[in-house]
């Protein structure tokens, strides 16, 4: 297997963890196979027992899969991961299977509305009990922590308003009261932000973002200490088959080969864009990690090490204005996904968060005038000349 703990991000995501097959190939090779073979009875026994190495079934692991899984180990710093079918898969697996009746789980507000209905709907039926709390304030995390919370989970920066949270201060008081924190780190990517090193227990992925960035195929990945996932992730991966294809998982060892580069050109672009819309009569509010006039700039300094693809903005108008200005474009598409190389745009209060109350959307800042844009790989000219003309729409 190939690794080498000398090597920097871009080097690791080209070159780690790589499997070659005898034939010597120089594309990781695609195992789309459901089994495997054993030499015989016995060997089939022991490798069961877990007695011998090798693998035994695809929902089990595959080393297509395996490869993907530990080349996203070297990037992120972890110790093991389960690759999933896709980032809500992800995000389930990684609450549910550590969840028992008579637990608690804090999490933030500002959450994608599927992870939002995980924590409210789904979990309770199993007897799990919940809070969501203002995930900027420290203070309320520590109001919201009973004897019986064994989970933290967060998005920073969030879905769809780019808040972010003190990963650090989370983690920290996680660990004083024997919780586990669960970071969803798809807006950040792992190019800017570095969870296990701020004090982490897990990190997820929607690997249908970024990581592929191509809009080819869905997938998710849970990573954490050897320990965590052998105590609690692993039995139920088996035993639930959240998966991730061999299929997907050889596209995305290629699109971590070209993560750099995409993302280093997106938020580049994303910069610009926001400098742009800062100053724009028709745009009440803009929100931007990487902007000076970000809240909470001076967390996103420290946390991340870069600003972000997604660019938030409010528009004058609201629904009736957010429409027109989407309607409008040519270049940008409408679409619900993000990360990917072109540039797409979606209305967050009847899209993605549209499940939430009004009450609610309004007190995570879920405007009808806002809209969500996730920034591509075109000349950064001919999205701010698409933009300046869709503003002309509402002005």
């Amino acid at each position: 297997m190939s690794s080498n703990n000398t090597w920097r991000p871009a080097t690791k995501l080209i070159h780690g963890g790589t499997t070659r097959s005898q034939f010597g190939e120089t594309s990781e090779a695609l195992y789309l196979t459901q089994g495997f073979l054993y030499d015989s009875a016995e060997a089939a026994e022991a490798r069961f027992k877990g007695e011998e190495d090798g693998y035994i079934y695809s929902r089990y692991g595959n080393p297509t899969v395996s490869m993907f899984e530990e080349r996203m180990c070297i990037m992120e710093g972890a110790e093991d991961a389960r690759a999933t079918a896709s980032g809500m898969a992800a995000v389930a697996a990684a609450i549910a299977c550590q969840a028992k009746a008579g637990d608690h789980v804090v999490a933030a507000k500002a959450l994608f509305g599927s992870c939002r209905w995980i924590i409210e709907k789904l979990m309770p039926q199993y007897g799990v009990e919940f809070s969501l709390v203002d995930g900027k304030n420290i203070d309320a995390w520590k109001a919201a922590v009973r004897s019986n919370t064994t989970i933290f989970f967060l998005e920073s920066p969030t879905n769809p308003t780019l808040e972010l949270v003190d990963i650090k201060a989370v983690a920290d008081l996680a660990h004083e009261n024997d919780a586990v924190l669960i970071v969803d780190n798809v807006f950040a990517t792992p190019m800017y932000q570095r969870p296990i090193e701020l004090g982490a227990d897990v990190v997820m992925y929607s690997t249908t973002k970024h990581i592929d960035g191509q809009g080819r195929c869905l997938g998710g990945i849970i990573l954490g200490t050897e320990e965590w996932i052998n105590d609690n992730l692993h039995e139920y991966f088996r035993h639930t088959g959240p998966s991730m294809s061999p299929f997907s998982a050889w596209n995305f060892l290629k699109g971590l080969e070209t993560l750099p580069l995409r993302v280093s050109q997106q938020t580049s672009n994303a910069g610009k864009i926001a400098d742009f819309l800062a100053e724009q009569n028709s745009v009440n509010r803009m929100i931007y990690p990487g902007h000076k006039s970000h809240p909470q700039a001076e967390l996103a300094a420290r946390q991340m090490s870069g600003g972000s693809t997604m660019v938030a903005f409010e528009v004058t108008g609201g629904k009736s204005g957010a429409f027109k200005f989407i309607n409008a474009l040519e270049t940008i598409q409408i679409s619900n996904n993000l990360g990917d190389a072109k540039s797409l745009i979606t209305h967050p209060a009847t899209t993605t968060h549209k499940n939430l109350s009004e009450d609610d959307r309004e007190e995570l800042g879920i405007s009808d005038g806002m809209i969500r844009l996730s920034v591509g790989l075109e000349d950064a000219d001919d999205l701010l000349e698409d933009i300046q003309k869709a503003l002309t729409s509402i002005s």
